[in-house]
């Protein structure tokens, strides 16, 4: 027996050594244990003897002979306080959210938020939803009592991230003054099994047992994705329990005590289509990316809180902010913000803004030493820069910075101003409106940041010629969008659409982004081929989802190259799989949904394979013909090409004189040649010009002098343009142009508006 009982006697004394220890650390107040009183082999004491000290980690109910038997073998010991404390650390969660006390008050977790719907902007038919389908029932539950309507039970929020989902939730809570129970969806997923149910039966019995109540889900489609598609069966079985706890939210199972359930979710479409039947999720609220007006109204509310300068026109500014939601507003007047203090820094050391008490300094003292220092010239040292006041000698004194640092004004402010400024000193600062036109150069909206292109930077000045194409666009697209309330003054409501189609080369790629450009509206391009997917319905989804990110960030101009390749004719030789991007591509043109502010440019040199159907008026209703220019417009297309190319003559002939022979020269030999071969030729004569001055730089190394070594600067002469005549030619044979010409006269009968 001493055999055994030694090895036991032993571990029971470690574990006391080790208890004994733990109770030192964690209760404060019990004094140290004296250290002749450290237990033996003899009289160690067994595990489950726990002093009073900790009795707030050990239940209550745990049997007496567990606390003193030593006959016990210690493994049962260890497994029956193990199992213990992990039920007191299962209720703990529920004991901080039940509602305790005598008091029967609120906990703290469910108290009402302090968002109210005055914080909110822009949204104002989501808040008359939200007012009849929560606040109604919540309110005055005895109306629908009376008259025997069944109340909603679900409101489901959805629309793009950053619309303002939870805010909308947490004011609706905050307004009623209800509990307001909020989860995260992905936080009720467990790692064991049967957990992740557990845990939604226990949120549901809370809400039960302290309604009237909001439960609020955010981010919904984390657990309750479509069951077929599922990849686990856990995630089915989470599905399955949610819909029964939401079936058991009748008024007859919660004693007529409502309790409103609202999800919110950015993906609608990914949730299991039984929750979003009548009965569970009742209605569903779509919260959109705002318009200018209602842009104008969020920038209102943001602003409220900022203290301001000057005149802010919040209509323009909300109209220069296309495709913005109500987080990326909130930070584009975070930014401003910053534009702000460093606008203040820095005019704090320059001098130009002087705060009050420094003004008052430098008129009764002689002593200007904690006024801002001036500028210092860049020549003197940094060891000689910025005194530090006598009274600041601590801060930042050891830092020595030149004036051209960008934290200098930082550095001499926080030198100037160890103590925080007073109400005076205060006053000056604000927040202009040009602050707030330098930082929509910083704050890209959330809808660019996936599948979005930048505005264009091609202006008209880049483009030669085309000025009858030009025309039409301007007043198809651009004017559409700067002033859409007087064509809505004369019924015209619908977005046109065109299709820019002639020979390759012509510039209708490029005339899409200069109306981009002028339009200053949002830009989408997109390569015909590459919304192509070898997968079954692949190709159709990414046609729709061009068409939703331009909605939601209207006004947009959408641009297909090469359309041809997207949209080709139906007839019995073409796949299903072609026929059916064709039918979404129409779809989206010309459906149920509306195409507000959205505008389509399409390209092709290729007409005549593009399906007939989307030519149609109300779809690419308007056919601009871009055809090769002729004389004068090549020369346009020339001197524009040449704007910042250096040229140079041999015998000392002036610029105008050079530009106006290479003028002839696009007049008379560049018969056929498009805007992208006459590019193709100024690039060639400049590759030639830097040929030539290579081999003067190799001389120069090899010793020996060129007649014009000394010349640095690389000049292109005419003769060059003359050189690369012979290596240019027209990509357009004269067969293609009477292609072309035939198209021309089949597609429009011969009235074809032309760009040339």
């Amino acid at each position: 027996m001493t055999e055994i009982a030694g090895p036991n006697s032993l571990n029971r004394s470690v574990q006391g050594l080790w208890s004994t220890h733990r109770r030192s650390k964690v209760n404060l107040n019990t004094p140290a244990p004296v250290a002749d009183t450290q237990p033996t082999i003899d009289d160690a004491p067994s595990l489950p003897s726990t002093p009073a000290e900790n009795a707030d980690t050990v239940p209550q109910n745990v049997p007496a002979e567990a606390e003193t038997s030593d006959s016990k073998p210690s493994s049962t010991v260890k497994r029956k306080i193990r199992s213990s404390r992990t039920g007191v650390e299962e209720g703990s969660s529920s004991s901080k959210r039940s509602r305790t006390a005598g008091g029967g008050t609120i906990a703290k977790d469910y108290a009402p938020p302090t968002t109210r719907l005055s914080d909110l902007g822009g949204v104002q038919p989501c808040i008359e939803k939200m007012l009849e389908l929560v606040a109604m029932p919540l309110c005055h539950p005895e109306i629908y009592i009376h008259t025997g309507v069944q109340p909603p039970r679900g409101v489901l929020l959805h629309g793009p991230p950053g619309c303002g989902k939870t805010l909308l939730a947490n004011a609706i809570a905050g307004e009623l003054g209800v509990p307001f129970i909020n989860i995260s969806a992905p936080s009720v997923v467990s790692g064991m099994s049967g957990e992740s149910e557990k845990t939604l039966r226990d949120t549901f019995e809370e809400a039960k047992r302290v309604a009237p109540c909001l439960l609020f889900i955010d981010e919904i489609d984390a657990i309750t994705p479509k069951r077929e598609s599922a990849q686990r069966e856990m995630e089915r079985r989470i599905v399955a329990q949610f819909l029964t706890c939401m079936d058991d939210m009748s008024w007859e199972k919660t004693d007529n005590k409502p309790v409103i359930v609202i999800g919110a979710t950015n993906r609608p479409d990914s949730l299991d289509a039984a929750l979003r039947r009548a009965g569970r999720f009742d209605h569903e609220i779509s919260m959109g990316v705002p318009d200018d007006e209602a842009r104008a109204q969020i920038l209102r509310v943001l602003c409220s809180k900022l203290r301001l300068e000057g005149d802010f026109d919040f209509i323009t500014l909300a109209k220069a902010t296309p495709g913005y939601v109500g987080a990326d507003l909130s930070a584009l007047t975070g930014a401003a913000g910053i534009i702000a203090v460093k606008r203040i820094f820095k005019g704090i050391s320059e001098g130009t803004l002087i705060l009050p008490d420094l003004l008052a300094e430098l008129n009764t003292e002689s002593d200007t030493q904690m006024a801002v220092d001036p500028a210092v010239p860049p020549d003197i040292l940094p060891s000689t820069l910025v005194p530090v006041p006598p009274n600041n000698r601590g801060m930042f004194s050891t830092l020595a910075m030149a004036d051209s640092s960008p934290v200098s004004s930082i550095i001499h402010f926080l030198r100037a101003h160890p103590d925080p400024l007073t109400e005076a000193q205060l006053a000056p600062l604000c927040i202009t409106y040009p602050d707030f036109n330098l930082a929509l150069t910083q704050v890209q909206p959330s809808s660019k940041r996936e599948g979005f292109a930048t505005v264009p930077d091609v202006t008209w000045a880049d483009v030669g010629a085309l000025h009858a194409t030009r025309e039409e666009l301007h007043m198809a697209i651009v004017q559409p969008i700067k002033r859409p309330e007087l064509f809505k003054a004369v019924g015209i409501q619908a977005a046109c659409g065109v299709l820019l189609w002639g020979p390759p080369g012509c510039g209708k790629t490029l005339l899409a982004k200069a109306v981009a450009n002028e339009s200053r509206a949002n830009f989408i391009s997109v390569k015909g081929p590459e919304l192509l997917n070898k997968y079954v319905g692949e190709s159709e989804r990414a046609v729709r989802q061009v068409f939703s990110r331009a909605r939601a960030s209207s006004p947009c101009v959408v641009f297909f190259d090469e359309l041809d390749a997207l949209v080709p004719r139906r007839d019995e030789n073409m796949s299903e799989s072609s026929a059916r991007v064709v039918n979404t591509m129409l779809t989206e043109l010309d459906g149920l949904d509306a195409r507000k502010s959205v505008y389509v440019i399409a390209a092709t040199n290729r007409p005549d394979m593009i399906d007939p159907a989307m030519c149609r008026p109300g779809r690419l209703d308007k056919l601009l013909y871009v055809d090769l220019p002729s004389a004068d417009e090549r020369a346009e297309i020339m001197r524009t090409m040449t704007r910042n190319v250096p040229l140079g003559s041999t015998d000392g002939e002036n610029d105008s004189g050079i530009r106006q022979s290479l003028e002839t020269i696009a007049r008379e030999r560049c018969e056929g040649y498009s805007g992208a071969d006459l590019a193709a030729l100024v690039r060639e004569a400049g590759v030639m010009a830097l040929k030539r001055m290579l081999g003067r730089l190799e001389l120069m190394e090899q010793g020996e002098k060129s007649p014009a070594a000394d010349q640095e600067t690389v000049y292109v002469l005419a003769a060059d343009f003359l050189h690369a005549l012979d290596k240019i030619q027209p990509s357009v044979s004269a067969a293609h142009r009477r292609k072309y010409q035939s198209l021309r006269s089949k597609l429009v009968g011969g009235s074809a508006e032309t760009g040339s």
